[in-house]
């Protein structure tokens, strides 16, 4: 190479790094839909296990143990975003639940709080005892789910 010679480095538009970004999240997502071919469905769960079942703990499966009564507080509740849940005790020994998604715009609750379940998106608020709009801009409830408790645990129903 000669002294009068200029070496560009290429030039990297924003286009091409976005593109670039979202091949690779693309990738991501299509190998954790890959097949296992493991002779038990991939996991390390003994025969009869709920891990052996498919739907076992799928959102809103029955038998799915979603938390230990001690653990919601009397007039409070819990937030379980895996399973779009929210789990509440208004009185002593009453358990609810509730969808954790805010009939507003479909955000995430946030937290209870106040004797109500909380959305920090917009500032939605919902009772604890029927899920109903206590302050908006949501104007629907959150819907109710169905709640089993056997001894101290708490299923989806």
């Amino acid at each position: 190479m000669s002294d009068d010679q200029i070496v560009t480095a290429p030039v990297q538009t924003r286009r091409a790094m976005l593109l670039g970004a979202g091949a690779v999240g693309a990738t991501v997502v299509l190998a954790a839909c890959g097949t296992d071919n493991s002779t038990d469905g991939g996991t390390d769960a003994a025969p009869g296990d709920d891990a052996n079942d498919p739907g076992a703990n799928a959102p809103g499966a029955g038998g799915d143990v979603l938390t230990k009564t001690g653990e919601v507080p009397v007039g409070g509740g819990l937030i379980f975003a895996a399973k779009d849940v929210v789990v509440t005790q208004p009185t002593a020994g009453d358990f609810k639940a509730f969808s954790a998604i805010c009939t507003h715009q479909n955000c995430p609750v946030t937290n209870v709080d106040g004797g109500t379940i909380n959305c920090s998106c917009h500032g939605s608020k919902f009772s604890i005892t029927d899920g109903s709009v206590k302050n908006g801009p949501a104007t629907r409830p959150l819907a109710a789910k169905s709640v089993k408790v056997d001894g101290e645990n708490i299923t989806l129903a």
